[in-house]
């Protein structure tokens, strides 16, 4: 076939508009009408690690990596034998704190006891004392008639004296009773604080029981076995890894004078480069305060404008939920926020969870 100059430029002008009616269709897929600006993300969520609270071997693990808990399930074991030997010695130490408290209080009541005898014997000197002193009143009176003899009167000033120093060492010895109840009584106290201490101890031997059984601390899926069965942890050893599931954002950059209008609760609408078909809705929960990466020098208008700014959007926890079996971080995307609250969505990206 022979071509014309004329024709030539025909097909050219063909192929112009075509690659122009081309350009133009893209151009207007990717173009977004006032008040809304996008950015590059990938999906993330919160990480936990699952780990030892006190040092020890790892029993058993219950769970494979990818699979999903629920808050409460249990995960792993560890080994409890030193553990158990542990509470036993704390048991029976209370035990044994248990029959000291017993028998201070036997103590005690034996104390009591002997400071009421002791008091008894009190009223017996005075009585006795009592007695001497009217004798001898009455010896001093009759020995100035020559009544009675001097040695009746010095019998009964002998006898007064005794009475008195008795007297005296009876209230002596219900002070000693005194003080050796005080002594029984602190004893008392001091079982009684060996019966609490030995109750902590198999308090916190229990709570490190029950922490050496791990358990998801909310729902989500296992990432990564850390370590393995039989394996020896030191304190705060990792055993597993975990994504919380109901806590997943995008995080993705935008430029000063766009990130400047987003306002926490912004409409933000996620695309994923998996499920493109797919739109999902989301919230702005974070705007950074500082830039985070910027040219090396800042000196002009123009290049603030170039400062980056990181964004979070958080999708609905309720809405994770109905997916949860679906759902997956590290899946890079497109972030499309809504500036201005009256801008109205494109039909694009109006929300679209199913085919």
């Amino acid at each position: 076939m022979n071509f014309t100059p004329g024709r030539v430029v025909a097909a050219l002008a063909i192929l112009l508009a075509g690659g122009g009616y081309y350009y133009w269709q893209h151009r207007d897929a990717d173009a977004l009408p006032p008040g809304f600006a996008r950015g590059n993300g990938r999906i993330e969520a919160v990480e936990i690690d699952i780990a030892t609270k006190t040092p020890g071997r790892i029993r058993e693990i219950l769970v494979n990596e990818g699979d999903f808990v629920s808050a409460g399930e249990v995960l792993a074991r560890m080994d409890t034998e030193q553990l158990q030997a542990q509470r036993r010695q704390a048991e029976a130490q209370l035990q044994r704190a248990m029959i000291n408290v017993e028998t201070a209080k036997s103590l005690v009541n034996q104390r009591e006891a002997e400071r009421r005898a002791a008091e008894a014997v009190v009223d017996q000197r005075i009585a006795q004392l009592d007695t001497t002193s009217r004798k001898l009143d009455r010896s001093e009176q009759l020995i100035k008639t020559s009544a009675v003899s001097q040695q009746v009167l010095d019998d009964d000033r002998a006898a007064n004296a005794t009475a008195k120093a008795a007297l005296a060492a009876s209230h002596a010895q219900v002070a000693a009773s005194e003080a050796a109840i005080s002594s029984s009584r602190a004893m008392v106290i001091d079982a009684g604080a060996a019966v609490d201490a030995a109750k902590a101890a198999i308090e916190s031997i229990n709570a490190d029981l029950n922490d050496s059984v791990l358990k998801a601390p909310r729902d989500g899926r296992v990432q990564y076995r850390v370590s393995q069965p039989g394996e020896v942890l030191a304190a705060g050893g990792r055993v597993l890894n975990m994504v919380d599931l109901g806590d997943v954002y995008m995080t993705f950059f935008l430029p000063t004078a766009e990130a400047g209008r987003v306002a926490i609760g912004a409409e933000v609408r996620l695309v994923l480069d998996a499920i493109p078909q797919y739109v999902i809705p989301a919230k702005a929960t974070f705007v950074a305060d500082v830039a985070q990466f910027t040219p090396k020098t800042v000196e002009t208008e123009e290049e603030r404008q170039k400062l980056m700014f990181r964004i979070k959007a958080h999708i609905a926890p309720d809405l994770l939920r109905q997916h949860i079996e679906h759902v997956k971080t590290g899946l890079p995307g497109m972030a499309y926020v809504q500036l201005d609250p009256a801008a109205q969505w494109p039909d694009n990206l109006k929300i679209k969870l199913t085919r």
